[in-house]
């Protein structure tokens, strides 16, 4: 990977400090990060602490280091400028072409990709003020991230914290790879998506369950509610992930509790991403307590292993475009499948993609070749976007948040009516 110049800048808000786990993730990653801060950012955080992550001396005004013309060479040698956290005050300077420190100098003079991460309290996010700066630096092409929700200072708590350092991270790197990737353009749009795997139980200790992490589909549903989709995510089992900032999130175990989500949400949902690992099979029997095994040596010479009956579970996917066929998902415009395909004997991971495409009967199916440490449970992908009118388009190897941003890409480009 080559490396890149990112511009760190910081605004005078409390979540500065986790401007800091920014800072280290990108340089950690290989770039080569300068931390402009404002001055009531260094209130919060001081210069030393940015100079010693970052590698770089640490300046606030256009007066300093004259000779090196900083407010003007920042931002013309830059590969990409983040911003977090980006204040409300900070997000009106830049609106409004202001350049009365070096940061926003920077941002008038930068022409690459910009990322702001906003935070404040939720009022001054849902002020007409803030609305209109944003919707003004979204429409010139900068990318401005929803706010989390959640615990804010004090006892205050809503929408307006700064996503994690991680999130901010992924899109940045999303960014610096596909600098036309986070366009906001799914406003108005409300999509369902499933991630992660069922459990099916066999007794209160063990389930049967699959390798399925969740990454893939939490990572469409970042990509979407960032580009202006209103998402329902609806979670299996995720070791653990974080919420997606500005994602509403329901967790489940099984897969009738998954089928029953779905059927509850998907009859508002314009689009309906399958990416879940869902069970073919559960088991018919539930044991009430746990099943044991007996330590008497006759016992176990003369016994045979439990047999586990299955029976098949609904097929959810295939259950919405029946659904939307006979009417009752009316505002439903797209349904998207996901594959798990090994080749076998009859045929390759395509041919059998190929056969699901036809018998599920969705408009687009996602297709992953699985094993030897591909697809499950690995932080990157790869595979292929099916159409229903025939079209195959190979999904490049890459972070599984670039190949979100290719899946979103399509869903977008479907609803448009155009291409894939």
């Amino acid at each position: 990977m080559t490396a890149k110049r990112i511009i760190v800048g910081v605004a005078g808000g409390i979540a500065a400090y986790k401007a800091c786990s920014v800072v280290r993730q990108l340089s950690e990653a290989g770039h080569d990060v300068r931390v402009v801060p404002t001055d009531a950012a260094l209130r919060f955080v001081g210069a030393a602490t940015f100079e010693a992550l970052s590698g770089h001396p640490v300046r606030t005004g256009v007066f300093e280091d004259v000779p090196e013309v900083p407010h003007v060479r920042l931002g013309q040698e830059a590969d990409l400028v983040v911003v977090a956290p980006a204040t409300a005050d900070l997000l009106a300077r830049a609106a409004g072409g202001r350049a009365d420190d070096l940061l926003t100098a920077t941002l008038l003079t930068a022409r690459c990709p910009v990322l702001f991460a906003p935070a404040m309290h939720t009022e001054m996010w849902q002020h007409p003020a803030t609305v209109d700066n944003v919707a003004t630096l979204r429409r010139r092409g900068a990318v401005v991230l929803e706010p989390a929700s959640g615990r804010l200072t004090g006892s205050d708590s809503g929408a307006g914290r700064l996503p994690e350092p991680e999130e901010i991270t992924t899109f940045a790197e999303l960014l610096l790879a596909r600098p036309d990737a986070m366009a906001y353009d799914l406003r108005g749009t409300r999509i369902l998506v499933t991630a992660g795997g069922t459990r099916e139980a066999l007794d209160p200790v063990r389930f049967i369950g699959n390798r399925s992490s969740g990454k893939q589909g939490y990572a469409v549903a970042r990509v979407a509610a960032q580009r202006g989709a209103e998402v329902t995510l609806i979670a299996g089992n995720t070791a653990g992930l974080a919420d997606p900032a500005g994602v509403e999130v329901r967790t489940v175990t099984s897969a009738a509790q998954l089928h029953e989500a779905v059927t509850k949400h998907a009859p508002d949902a314009h689009v309906l991403v399958m990416a879940a690992a869902v069970a073919d099979f559960r088991p018919a029997h539930v044991a009430t307590s746990k099943i044991k095994k007996t330590n008497d040596a006759r016992a176990v010479a003369a016994a045979e292993a439990p047999t586990v009956e299955l029976v098949r579970t609904e097929d959810i996917l295939a259950s919405a475009v029946r659904q939307r066929v006979d009417g009752d998902l009316p505002n439903m415009r797209a349904i998207v499948g996901f594959a798990a395909e090994t080749g076998d004997a009859q045929g390759d991971v395509l041919f059998h993609a190929r056969a699901k495409l036809r018998r599920k009967g969705c408009d687009l199916l996602v297709v992953n070749a699985v094993g030897d440490g591909r697809a499950f449970e690995v932080d990157s992908n790869d595979g292929w976007l099916l159409g229903a009118d025939g079209t195959e388009v190979a999904l490049e190897h890459g972070s599984k948040t670039l190949m979100a941003s290719r899946i979103v890409d399509a869903i977008a480009a479907f609803l448009r009516g155009s291409a894939v």
